[in-house]
């Protein structure tokens, strides 16, 4: 793996939240797999910036996607991915996790925003997320979908799934 300047450890990220917190700025916290990256994400990953003064990304890991997705994923590696989202102008911070859900992360970096895609509604967080979310205090919002951009379309389409 490249030197990955933007890449962080939870407990980095939870202290620069912590001088964030001092200076009054909001660290904004968003997560994924963003496993071949398109238009889709990034007008998510900019809308999310946008709500804040820094955008964490917390990537989920190989094993991880692997066990929320299926043995054919993901397409990318880790560090291929976290890379390719070090690149983004939007994004401030990767750091990469191994569990299937964020909820350890939330509870360890307590964010003040966590912005999550339109695919989702706060009701279907899952639940330990949601529920560490409110435990600290943490702003959630809902960010509106790209019509038509989906990893899985792209992946059904180069496959000629249409």
């Amino acid at each position: 793996m490249h030197l990955l300047p933007h890449l962080v450890t939870a407990e980095q990220l939870s202290a620069t939240r912590d001088r964030f917190a001092k200076a009054k700025l909001k660290l904004v916290l968003t997560n994924g797999c963003f496993d071949l990256l398109h238009a889709g994400h990034v007008r998510y990953l900019r809308a999310a910036r946008a709500l804040g003064n820094a955008l964490a990304v917390a990537l989920n890991s190989d094993e991880s996607v692997r066990a929320l997705k299926g043995p054919s994923r993901p397409l990318n590696s880790e560090g291929d991915r976290a890379e390719v989202l070090s690149a983004l102008a939007c994004v401030d911070f990767v750091t990469i996790f191994s569990e299937p859900r964020v909820t350890g992360l939330i509870t360890t970096v307590r964010p003040m925003i966590y912005a999550k895609g339109g695919d989702y509604t706060v009701d279907s967080l899952d639940p330990g997320e949601r529920a560490a979310l409110e435990a600290c205090g943490t702003e959630i919002r809902i960010l509106p979908l790209v019509p038509g951009r989906s990893t899985t379309s792209l992946i059904q389409r180069m496959a000629g799934g249409t």
